[in-house]
């Protein structure tokens, strides 16, 4: 469906330039957009590789752990279904720390293992468990500390403060996570299996 949105505003473009005897416009402006997302790629790489970076070190010395140890009593009552110590845990306390870092590049990998950790749990079944459902909207709305890639991207386009957005994001991102987990809470309670409806 996205395609043909996609497909339906390039060509509606197309036709309206031509129309209108400026169809060197459109060439313009592709040839223009594709040099700016080249630029805009090779001055985040730096800062990608910096958190990333972080994160490998937090990961290895051992403050992930930690993390997890901090954010088990509310991981153990979003995710009750996951045994203590299961692979799936650490994998979405990875997710949520990129995130917070506002690294979705590098929460994705993480993301992908938490979720096949939890088709383990849920064994063949086609249909997503209750967990796989929370961990989505949680990974979705999750709460960033430290919008990274925004600030990498308005110190590319030479913002003078690429750092005054924090607090907006922070509180943007607060009330994602909170309708989010609410919304997951009240569905899981009204769709219980056994519930009559």
């Amino acid at each position: 469906m996205l395609n043909i949105i996609w497909l339906l505003l390039l060509a509606s473009g197309i036709i309206v330039a031509a129309l209108n005897g400026n169809i060197e416009v459109v060439s313009q402006a592709a040839l223009g957009a594709a040099k700016d997302a080249v630029e805009v790629c090779f001055n985040l790489i730096g800062i990608m590789a910096l958190w990333l970076g972080i994160m490998k070190i937090a990961e290895k010395g051992g403050l992930i752990q930690i993390l997890a140890f901090l954010l088990n009593p509310l991981l153990k009552r979003l995710f009750p279904s996951i045994p203590s110590g299961h692979p799936a845990m650490g994998a979405i306390v990875l997710n949520l720390s990129a995130n917070m870092l506002g690294l979705g590049n590098a929460a994705t990998p993480f993301g992908m293992k938490a979720m096949q950790e939890m088709q383990k749990l849920n064994g063949d079944r086609d249909e997503a468990s209750t967990a796989m459902c929370t961990f989505l909207a949680l990974n979705t709305s999750c709460i960033t500390l430290i919008p990274a890639t925004i600030i990498g991207i308005r110190v590319s386009y030479g913002s003078a403060d690429p750092t005054e957005i924090v607090g907006a994001c922070i509180f943007a991102t607060s009330c994602a996570t909170v309708v989010a987990v609410s919304l997951d809470w009240l569905l899981r309670n009204l769709y219980r299996p056994g519930r009559k409806n």
